[in-house]
């Protein structure tokens, strides 16, 4: 499936920190036929940078001047050119030969389309802790906003910038983390924006280390996470 007549443009964003090991599984599988990539990189020391130009040539390389993948996701976005904006993550973990699942739902009147890592069972490579984590908070989004989601962490999301624009996300110094999912998600629900749940699959992190390792930063995160959904339902902005 190629990219549907009529259909706007659509930039890829891609945030990259160490990433030189994973971006060989991740942009040549990015469809010719998007318009536009973008990779914000929060100053690897490794040879990410260089690597993602030798592999996608035309991508547009953005050095973050900010911290966190939630600012390195609005530096990108507030610089894509494409009307349908896509987010991927730079570990392989979400398979960017998928895309036209999540611009499917969009062309088709909905203004978020969210990934799910979990709508079957446990990724095998998802340590037992993270997929209860996951879980709880999937759960905590249902109760507080009436939906039936399966995962609210998923990197791989797809939405019209004018909705982005419309969220207005914003981070504060002990939100730099990779919060930005779930607040998106919950804000588009509080705002009675149409949301499409696409599942993908998943086999996890190709290679090298996450900035969240260990049972003790998923924790941490995890907790960010939870507080960001609760204090979004009872916020009044």
């Amino acid at each position: 499936m190629g990219k549907p007549e009529g259909c706007p443009g659509i930039s890829v964003v891609i945030c990259t920190l160490n990433e030189e090991q994973n971006l060989p599984y991740v942009l040549p599988k990015i469809p010719d036929w998007v318009d536009e990539v973008l990779i914000i990189d929060g100053n690897s020391t490794d040879d990410t940078v260089k690597v993602a130009r030798d592999l996608c040539p035309q991508a547009k390389i953005i050095l973050q001047k900010g911290k966190g993948k939630g600012n390195a996701l609005k530096e990108g976005i507030n610089q894509a050119s494409g009307d349908i904006i896509v987010t991927l993550d730079a570990d392989g973990e979400t398979p960017p030969d998928e895309i036209e699942h999540f611009t499917e739902p969009l062309l088709k009147g909905y203004d978020f389309a969210k990934g799910s890592r979990l709508y079957k069972k446990r990724p095998s490579r998802m340590p037992l802790y993270r997929w209860f984590g996951n879980k709880g908070l999937a759960l905590t989004c249902n109760v507080l906003y009436g939906t039936q989601f399966s995962d609210v962490c998923s990197g791989f999301n797809a939405f019209w910038e004018k909705t982005f624009l419309q969220l207005d996300p914003s981070y504060g110094k002990n939100e730099v983390g990779c919060s930005m999912e779930q607040q998106m998600i919950v804000r588009a629900k509080k705002a009675g924006m149409k949301i499409k749940e696409v599942p993908h699959t998943t086999k996890g992190r190709v290679g090298g280390t996450s900035v969240i390792t260990g049972f003790k930063q998923s924790v941490k995160q995890g907790y960010r996470d939870w507080i960001i959904i609760i204090r979004e339902r009872f916020h009044a902005g």
